[in-house]
């Protein structure tokens, strides 16, 4: 956990600010008090005041210096309700339609986080990721150097001595070669923000430098082009086996001249298939802390949760989301 306790502490000292906008769940009330008290970040909680207020003394918990928010009484609303009107109206939305939606938290958060009026966004304790991302799609929209939003997790094995990063494990199902290069220069930047360590990028396959020949490597071996043609900087190689990516010894063998294999702290997988399975797999076999998926690819971040998130998921997440604020 010395990954988790690193974040906790460079977050507090960035001091951002993260709405979260399910107020109406004990988790997130409780979780921001955390926030504020361990002073990781400023907070704002959009919900009913009174609801709040009363789940507060249900729950005992205090929430200084933690500002709550209304959608529906915000001075802010109608300001916010144009703004999405102007940018979704090519979609055929009604300027009702437009009120409707901003006026739901999850879209209202969204917006002030466009608006620069929060740093960064958490939600997903009961929204889905489907809601989430479209949320953020909407009113944030994509970075100017991506094609696509992906999802990453953030694995913490025992045993290993770095965090390695495991994309695209939730949100993209086939990526072609231009998105798979778009997924790993995304994972390169979370990773850099996140640990302030150099990134080392492995595009995986079934095959190591043309040991199987196959279109499913092709698209590979085309993705790790493109990626070191648009970051030159960056370290990348493939097609590499997962084990000559992150075992020295084996990489010592099937790839001796790479300084990619057996150092690799980001694994890019081909497909959501084996990106899901692969993540998965490692938590519960190697009993790995699996953090995420932290949401990829937008101007500003807006991270998801999980439904059955625990209090500790929401601070952890909070905290990356405020390392990912520029």
């Amino acid at each position: 956990m010395e990954f988790l306790s690193d974040v906790l502490h460079r977050a507090s000292q960035k001091n951002n600010h993260i709405v979260l906008p399910e107020g109406f769940d004990a988790r997130i009330i409780k979780a921001a008090s955390i926030l504020r008290k361990k002073e990781i970040c400023r907070v704002t909680v959009l919900g009913s005041k009174d609801e709040i207020s009363n789940m507060m003394s249900d729950e005992k918990i205090d929430l200084d210096d933690i500002t709550i928010i209304d959608p529906q009484s915000s001075p802010n609303l109608d300001k916010y309700i144009s703004e999405y009107y102007e940018l979704r109206k090519h979609k055929g939305i009604s300027k009702k339609e437009a009120e409707n939606i901003v006026s739901n938290p999850l879209f209202f958060g969204a917006m002030m986080v466009r608006n620069n009026e929060a740093d960064g966004s958490v939600a997903g304790s009961n929204n889905t990721t489907g809601d989430v991302i479209r949320s953020a799609l909407h009113c944030v929209g994509i970075a100017e150097d991506v094609s696509i939003v992906s999802g990453a997790f953030l694995m913490i094995v025992p045993g290993w001595d770095r965090m390695i990063i495991f994309a695209d494990s939730a949100v993209v199902p086939d990526p072609d070669a231009e998105e798979l290069s778009s997924i790993a220069i995304s994972s390169a930047k979370t990773y850099k923000k996140l640990t302030d360590t150099e990134p080392i990028v492995a595009m995986l396959s079934f095959s190591t430098y043309g040991s199987s020949k196959h279109e499913l490597v092709d698209k590979v071996v085309e993705a790790t082009q493109l990626t070191k043609s648009k970051a030159p900087s960056l370290k990348i190689d493939g097609e590499l086996q997962v084990d000559t990516a992150v075992i020295p010894e084996i990489a010592k063998k099937k790839a001796p001249d790479s300084v990619v294999a057996g150092n690799a702290n980001i694994l890019i997988f081909p497909d959501l298939n084996a990106g899901n399975i692969g993540y998965k797999l490692v938590q519960r076999f190697a009993k790995a802390e699996a953090v995420g998926p932290v949401v990829q690819g937008l101007k500003k971040p807006i991270n998801d949760l999980s439904r059955g998130c625990s209090t500790d998921d929401i601070v952890h997440t909070a905290a990356i989301t405020s390392l990912l604020a520029d």
